[in-house]
């Protein structure tokens, strides 16, 4: 038994000898699983807010308090952005569908912006407490790459002389180099 999206119906498939009663049960019960998994994979505003409260407590000891997260669609060439002046993080829509880890890792980053605005050894050593963090750079160094987005040298240990807010794979602004 499996369900699939193509465009927006849900295709099922179960087996033939079911019973039209069991087969009734056995798609009811793989939508829902079906919209669970959606639902974590494309959290609401309220979801992510949560969450990153939750990878605050975690990851920075609870020292980043924003005032508000939420999902963005006109964020084209970054991931995430924030304001460290009013606390409000700001998420690409295009993070939407990918895997929560990743999803966990911007947070963790735009986090350690309220605390730290710039990307310091300090800033690195802050993000380095999520466990995932150098694999989900990794993975959105490859979407980034596949999407034939610029990319420059922003990690910990890059280029010291280089404008420390222009090219990570999180924040790329044509207007203020970072949004961070």
């Amino acid at each position: 038994m499996s369900a699939y999206r193509d465009g927006d119906k849900v295709v099922v498939m179960v087996p033939s000898r079911l019973s039209k009663a069991e087969e009734e049960q056995w798609i009811a019960t793989i939508l829902e699983r079906l919209e669970e998994r959606e639902r974590k994979r494309r959290p609401s505003d309220a979801d992510l807010e949560a969450r990153a409260r939750e990878l605050s407590r975690r990851y920075l000891d609870g020292r980043a308090d924003p005032v508000s997260v939420r999902w963005v669609d006109n964020q084209r060439t970054r991931w995430g952005s924030c304001t460290p002046d009013d606390g409000t993080i700001r998420l690409s829509a295009r993070l939407r569908g990918m895997p929560g880890w990743v999803v966990d890792y911007v947070l963790v980053h735009e986090l350690a912006h309220l605390l730290i605005p710039g990307h310091g050894a300090d800033f690195w050593e802050l993000v380095g407490n999520y466990p995932k963090a150098d694999r989900a750079r990794g993975y959105l160094e490859g979407v980034a790459a596949a999407a034939h987005l610029p990319m420059e040298a922003d990690a910990p240990g890059g280029d010291p002389g280089k404008d420390a807010h222009r090219g990570d794979a999180l924040h790329r602004d044509e207007r203020y180099g970072v949004a961070g």
